[in-house]
């Protein structure tokens, strides 16, 4: 059996950037150490974990070859796109200036790794 549990995101503030995810997911954290942290919705299936990484660079969005390229992001559907874009600000998300598509928004988190709240549409 192989099993995918989370995906881990390099950080300078693992608990502070768990905290920023549960409050944007409504999932709980169910690990909470000083270099470790992780949620997980609440059916315990793949959540996200967040690991200390005192030499964090933030990336880059859109990428340049002279700067910290993004290495993943993450896709959260949501059902209202202005909604839960004005609710990730509020909780700490900063709104990308490059947009590519009218039903997606990009943000950087706290620690600024992108993510995209997008709208089936």
């Amino acid at each position: 059996m192989i099993t995918l549990t989370a995906t881990v995101l390099d950080t300078p503030d693992p608990r502070a950037l768990a905290r920023f995810y549960s409050a944007l997911l409504g999932w709980p954290v169910v690990r909470d150490e000083p270099g470790w942290a992780t949620v997980r919705p609440p059916d315990g299936t793949a959540g996200l974990s967040f690991q200390a990484e005192p030499d964090h660079v933030r990336p880059t969005w859109p990428s340049t070859t002279t700067h910290q390229q993004m290495q993943l992001h993450l896709d959260i559907e949501v059902d209202d796109l202005e909604g839960a874009s004005r609710r990730a600000r509020d909780l700490g998300a900063t709104l990308a200036d490059f947009q590519p598509q009218d039903d997606v928004r990009v943000h950087l988190d706290p620690a600024g790794h992108p993510f995209c709240l997008w709208i089936r549409t």
